[in-house]
C-alpha cells in the first residue's frame, strides 16, 4: 500500500458512496485490513479527505488545460464549463472533494491556482483588466460551480426547458456579459 494508492481508492470510494462518507475506517474495510495499518500512510480521515481534494483539483486542472488548448471566447467558456459538468457527472465524490476548504498553505500548493490561471487565460480574450478580471474569475467560478452542483443535485430536473438548453443560454449570457463588461 502507498499513500497514492490509498488516495485513489478513497477517491473511488467517494464517487461510490459520497465524499462525506469517506473515512479511514471505510477505506480499511475496502482493503479488508485493520484501520491501524493505514495510519502509516495517512494521519487521519481529514488527511485522506484533503488528499482526495488535491487529487480532484489536479485531475480537473489537467482536463481543463487540455480542453482549453487553442480555444478562445465563447468556445473556451463552453470548454471549461463542460469540463466541470462532465467531471461532476463522472466523479460526483471527487467533485464534492474539489469543493473542500483547504488551509491557506495547502490551497496555495494545490492545483486550485491553476484553475484561476486557466480562467484568466479565457478572460484575456475579453480584454478585461484588473480588478475586473478578478471579479470575472469569481463570477465564472460561481456560475459554473453553482450550476453544476445544482444540476448534479437534481435541482433542475423538475421543470422545462431541459438543462442543456439552459446551459447553452447561460454560456451565451456569460459571453455577452464578458464582451460588454460594465464600467466601474
Amino acid at each position: 500500500m502507498t499513500t497514492e494508492r490509498l488516495t485513489r481508492a478513497g477517491a473511488d470510494l467517494a464517487d461510490e458512496v459520497g465524499f462525506d462518507r469517506v473515512t479511514v475506517s471505510a477505506l480499511a474495510r475496502r482493503f479488508d485490513v485493520q484501520v491501524a495499518s493505514l495510519y502509516s500512510h495517512l494521519k487521519n480521515s481529514q488527511d485522506l479527505r484533503t488528499r482526495i481534494a488535491l487529487l480532484a483539483l489536479d485531475e480537473l486542472a489537467v482536463r481543463a488545460a487540455d480542453a482549453l488548448a487553442g480555444r478562445a471566447g465563447r468556445d473556451a467558456l463552453a470548454a471549461l464549463g463542460g469540463v466541470y459538468r462532465d467531471y461532476a457527472r463522472e466523479h460526483p465524490g471527487r467533485w464534492a472533494a474539489a469543493q473542500l476548504r483547504l488551509d491557506p498553505a495547502t490551497a496555495a500548493a494545490s492545483a486550485g491556482g491553476r484553475h484561476a490561471e486557466l480562467t484568466r487565460a479565457i478572460l484575456r480574450g475579453y480584454a478585461l483588466t484588473e480588478p475586473d478580471q478578478t471579479h470575472a474569475v469569481r463570477l465564472l467560478g460561481s456560475v459554473f460551480h453553482g450550476y453544476v452542483s445544482l444540476e448534479l443535485g437534481g435541482g433542475f430536473s423538475h421543470s422545462a426547458p431541459d438543462t442543456e438548453q439552459t446551459w447553452t443560454r447561460v454560456l451565451d449570457a456569460l459571453d455577452a456579459l464578458l464582451r460588454n463588461w460594465p464600467a466601474p
